[in-house]
């Protein structure tokens, strides 16, 4: 007999002890799975809305938990044929990638009917599908990667975990050069790159030629098909801001630039028109309206921003009938402070009141880039050349809490564009303008006597947005004037327009409350507080009730289509005929027989809440309030989840009345999805018949808890540190790429460090544990002040330093996964190794969801808290996963 020897190891078919090539193809692989969900995230945002992006990666995840699945159920079958099944899954990547996205296009929804139009719902889910096609290719091929290199596990996920931090990185980058109908790029390129470096590590030529036509008809078909097909690149929802614009029968686009701030166009017409706030009278007191007098900008479609055209001389007094105007009528020649520039309307309206001086911060760098272009210079008259102007290129909100400047007017006006009238637009979006910091940040910076003006959008009924702005600011003014507070405030709205509030510093004299009243009375505006305004809360109880029953009641007990009564005015005349028809918009009878209108329901909540705001009672008419009204901070900054979570239950039969919080009811609804599969696939492996092999092995429970308490617990701290970190870097895309690479980049240094405690890790893991829940603890108490800190910096240095600052917790909970992996196949656990991975994957999808609802309900530090206790459970759970089988895994051929 010969004995021959294979001169090829068998680790390598095994692919027990990987070689470079091969950590170098998965890191590759994992990557292009990350850059494709940040991809598809830019193309919703562009097409459509951006939090859907977000739940397209929740179903990414489910992929992988799919995935581990069945691969569990057949691992003999993928234990034979693992090699084949690996360059099936990396070959369907790309084209399931193009395929997914092309048709995507084909099967548009409209996200403002998905409440109402059950076929919306059907194209959500046919969208959600198509694109987690390629990413469950994607997790079979890292599921089989890691099912075979057990040993290796540590190593493998380390290169699974860097790769995807660094392809973060750049995608980040490639936002510079790609537009969102061109970004899936990135993502076939890193594919590309790493099938054929897979490929080339077994010395498969066949398979590497393969892989390369699969890969170059893949992207050319991205690139070619959609004009062959007559398929639109990104098919953009007809209610998106710019697709109006675009359907203007003059509408042309005359400035565009792409970058990791968004895809900002900017479009001119004669039929646009943008008049913030614009008095009624205005019609009536100039001669003629100026025409032609914005274009409009649009960040991913959204807005218009209005960019004013240089205004002639004698137009210039269209500025007075813009509520941007309050704080000059009484503060003549002030030193001013704009926080936002945007499309600069209140810059223009601070220089054209005679500011002396005007400092205005813009946070996001390609606007000033814009408006440095020669084609907006000549629309705007070179407003950033105005010898007059300062500009700051970072948050006006951080500037001002570290500025030893005082101003005489502070100016935040419309910031947010046409942003609270955008339906659910703040349903996972942080506003750390508007919150109670930074109002505080803002009367801090006033002179003696100085104004803060806010004005804001106010086109809900009922009201909402501004409910929350009012307690915000009243919260405010009352810590930073305990005792004056009642004197320093004067509101004024105008119905389903905009709502402004004007703060001053040490109190407002009757002169000027007096001047006051008289420029809203000219402007034909509804005077809502004002020092000393006479009030009667006769009806208060009415109007809440009435707003109340016009929501959750029959529809017959609801009398909001009446004007309420007005609860400054006198008694009612004793001539007048209460029961002649109502007016709507005048009541002799409420009036006392003076026929001066009367105040609209919302005119009447809001001089109700203000009454309470400043004089008490204000907890009270909160909690009967049909809505959630609570102050804005740091830790809850949102303009969202206005259902109050008691009466979620009440809104499934009349869901259409909640079309500008659908945001809010579907991460409620995509939580109860993701725990229903999440339970699913957990139980699935139960009923494919597996309890019998599950009944050898102990401690199964405790390393699903396990397994489960590290998912949600590192899920949560990822998406809420990118909420966290928009505070110092200003722009969601950029937070989440910087942080989403920085944890994975450290959390794959972790799970190598890790080799160096798995002898030790019945001792040290639980320290480790212990350390990540304290960490956690102490970044949700002490993180906001460090990172308000950080946004002062060039950007720079704020990149460098947010990448950084993750980095103690995040190469921590990189060593927990990679661990118990690791004793999952020493022991030989083997099909409870497949199943744990799924397990993680689950519950990251649960926690992912769950993430906005504590946020929104609770604060963002207690999404870190929560995290905390999910690692201060799994100490405990860690032991269970120590526990050696009850039989040895031995298996006896008989002859």
């Amino acid at each position: 007999m010969t004995a021959v020897v294979s001169t090829s190891p068998p680790s390598i078919a095994s692919l027990e002890a990987p070689r470079l090539a091969h950590y170098l193809a998965v890191g590759l692989i994992a990557g292009a799975i990350i850059a494709l969900q940040i991809s598809v995230m830019r193309v919703f945002a562009a097409g459509s809305w951006s939090h859907f992006g977000s739940l397209v990666v929740s179903l990414a995840m489910l992929g992988f938990s799919l995935s581990s699945v069945v691969i569990f159920a057949g691992k003999d079958w993928f234990d034979r044929h693992w090699q084949g099944a690996a360059t099936s899954a990396l070959l369907l990547i790309g084209p399931l990638a193009v395929g997914s996205n092309l048709v995507a296009q084909t099967v548009p929804f409209n996200a403002i009917f998905l409440v109402s139009d059950p076929e919306q719902k059907w194209r959500l889910l046919a969208n959600f599908l198509l694109y987690l096609l390629p990413f469950l290719a994607g997790a079979f091929f890292l599921g089989i990667v890691f099912l075979k290199s057990r040993t290796a596990f540590g190593r493998v996920y380390f290169a699974d975990l860097t790769g995807s931090g660094l392809a973060g990185l750049v995608v980040l980058v490639s936002m510079y050069l790609f537009a969102p109908e061109t970004i899936i790029v990135v993502p076939l390129l890193l594919w590309a790159a790493g099938s054929i470096l897979w490929f080339l590590a077994f010395g498969a030529w066949k398979s590497v030629v393969a892989g390369v036509v699969v890969a170059a008809l893949s992207i050319a078909g991205y690139l070619m098909l959609p004009g062959l097909l007559g398929i639109p690149d990104i098919a953009v929802s007809q209610y998106k801001g710019v697709a109006y614009a675009r359907n203007f029968p003059d509408g042309k686009r005359i400035y565009r630039n792409v970058s990791p701030f968004g895809d900002l166009q900017v479009y001119a017409s004669s039929y646009m028109h943008f008049a913030p706030g614009l008095s009624d009278n205005a019609a009536f007191g100039m001669p003629e309206v100026p025409a032609n007098t914005y274009v409009g900008m649009y960040r991913d479609g959204d807005g218009p921003e209005g960019i004013m055209r240089n205004l002639a001389l004698a137009e210039q007094v269209y500025f007075r009938y813009l509520p941007m105007h309050y704080p000059y009528v009484i503060k003549a020649k002030p030193k001013t402070f704009v926080v936002q520039f945007g499309g600069g309307i209140s810059t223009q309206a601070a220089l054209n009141a005679g500011s002396t001086s005007v400092t205005v911060a813009e946070s996001n760098p390609m606007t000033l880039r814009a408006f440095r272009d020669p084609v907006l210079k000549d629309v705007t008259g070179d407003i950033l050349a105005e010898p007059r102007l300062k500009v700051i290129d970072y948050d006006g909100r951080l500037f001002l809490a570290n500025t030893t400047e005082r101003y005489d007017v502070i100016d935040l006006s419309l910031a947010d564009s046409v942003g609270l009238s955008n339906p659910g637009g703040f349903a996972i979006s942080e506003k750390y303008a508007y919150t109670h910091e930074a109002m505080l940040s803002y009367m801090h910076a006033l002179a003696n006597g100085g104004v803060l003006s806010v004005t804001l959008w106010n086109k809900e009924e009922p009201p909402k947005s501004v409910l929350k702005l009012y307690s915000t600011i009243a919260e405010a003014a009352r810590t930073f004037d305990p005792k004056g507070a009642a004197n320093d405030i004067f509101a004024v709205s105008s119905y389903l327009s905009t709502t402004t509030v004007l703060f001053k510093r040490g109190g407002f004299t009757e002169t000027e409350i007096k001047t006051l009243r008289d420029y809203t009375k000219s402007m034909s505006w509804e005077e809502v507080y004002y020092p000393g305004m006479p009030y009667d809360g006769s009806t208060e109880q009415k109007v809440l009730d009435d707003y109340r029953a016009s929501i959750f009641g029959s529809g017959e007990d609801a009398t909001l289509t009446q004007p309420a009564a007005d609860a400054t005015a006198p008694a009612a005349s004793a001539d007048c005929d209460p029961t002649a028809p109502a007016d709507p918009t005048l009541d002799a009878c409420a009036n006392g027989g003076n026929a001066e209108p009367d105040v609209l329901p919302a005119t009447a909540l809001q001089r109700m809440a203000w009454h309470a705001l400043l004089t008490g009672g204000w907890e009270k008419l909160a909690s009967d309030y049909v809505f959630d009204a609570r102050a804005l901070s740091n830790d809850q900054p949102y303009f969202a989840a206005y259902v109050k979570v008691a009466d979620l239950p009440r809104t499934l039969d009349r869901l259409d009345l909640f079309q500008d919080d659908w945001g809010y009811l579907l991460i409620w609804a995509t939580l109860g999805i993701a725990c229903i599969t999440a339970a699913s696939l957990v139980l699935l492996p139960v009923i494919f018949g597996w309890r019998i092999v599950f009944s050898r092995s102990r401690g199964k429970l405790g390393t699903i808890l396990y397994f489960a308490c590290l998912g949600l617990g590192y899920i949560m701290v990822e998406v809420g540190l990118i909420s966290r970190f928009t505070v110092a870097l200003a722009n969601p895309t950029v937070s989440a790429s910087v942080l989403i690479s920085s944890m994975l980049v450290f959390s794959g240094l972790g799970s190598l460090f890790a080799e160096r405690i798995f002898d030790r890790a019945r001792t040290l893991l639980p320290v480790l544990l212990l350390a990540i829940c304290v960490l956690l603890l102490a970044y949700g108490f002490y993180l906001s002040p460090v990172l308000d800190r950080i946004g002062a910096y060039p950007y720079a240095v704020r990149l460098l330093l947010c990448f950084l600052l993750v980095s103690p917790p995040a190469f921590l909970m990189g060593m927990p996964m990679a661990t118990a992996m690791t004793w999952l196949a020493r022991l030989g656990k083997e099909h409870l190794f497949v199943w744990a991975w799924g397990i993680n994957g689950c519950f990251s999808v649960i926690g992912s969801a769950a993430v906005p609802i504590v946020a929104t309900s609770f604060g963002l530090s207690a999404v870190l808290q929560w995290a905390a206790i999910a690692y201060l459970i799994a100490i405990p759970a860690f032991f269970a996963v120590l526990l050696p089988s009850r039989a040895p895994s031995i298996r006896l051929v008989m002859a």
